[in-house]
């Protein structure tokens, strides 16, 4: 079980704790979605797509467009096919990643990170690394070998996870539209872990 700074217990195994700027922060792997916490991840995804993140929608967004996604992950999740992994600070909700584990016995070794994203007014502190960071350790203690993202074209985002070691190994042109004439590419990485 991974322990919080203070001492308190992260719940469920895998996760990472650490102090950024002087708060306590801790990424928990989540497999079971209770009504409060959906609805932060809904508030979350919805604030977070209408700040302009690039995390499967295009603002305007309402959160009523945003809960049929959010409550297919969360199936998927009680399932056991994917997780959250739950980012606090000081204890309160901050962001989430969802990290969709392999259904094929020849892929157990390796999982897709999807949807990483802060709460909008906790951007600029370095939580977005220490969400990754937590990730990568709920992947390891899991037994994962390599993890996969994909970035839309045109945001930079390949740079910030390129600092994790993630290295791209494909694009598909054109696979995202964000608008019409106004499609990006959809980029594939890679990180050894």
């Amino acid at each position: 079980m991974a322990v919080a700074a203070e001492g308190s217990p992260c719940p469920g195994a895998g996760g990472r704790t650490g102090r950024i700027q002087a708060v306590h922060t801790e990424v928990c792997p989540v497999e079971a979605v209770d009504d409060d916490l959906r609805a932060q991840l809904l508030a979350c995804w919805t604030d977070v797509s209408n700040a302009g993140g690039s995390v499967g929608f295009v603002p305007p967004v309402t959160e009523e467009e945003v809960a049929p996604h959010l409550d297919a992950v969360v199936e998927r999740v009680h399932r056991g096919h994917e997780l959250f992994a739950v980012l606090r600070v000081d204890g309160e909700f901050a962001g989430f990643a969802v990290l969709s584990l392999p259904v094929s016995p020849l892929r157990r070794h390796w999982a897709t990170v999807l949807r990483v994203q802060v709460r909008p007014e906790r951007q600029g502190r370095g939580l977005g690394r220490v969400l990754v960071s937590g990730v990568h350790a709920i992947a390891r203690d899991r037994g994962l070998e390599f993890l996969h993202l994909t970035v839309r074209g045109g945001t930079g985002l390949e740079a910030f996870y390129a600092t994790f070691g993630y290295r791209e190994f494909g694009r598909m042109p054109g696979a995202v539209r964000v608008a019409p004439g106004d499609d990006r590419d959809e980029l594939h990485l890679t990180c050894r872990l």
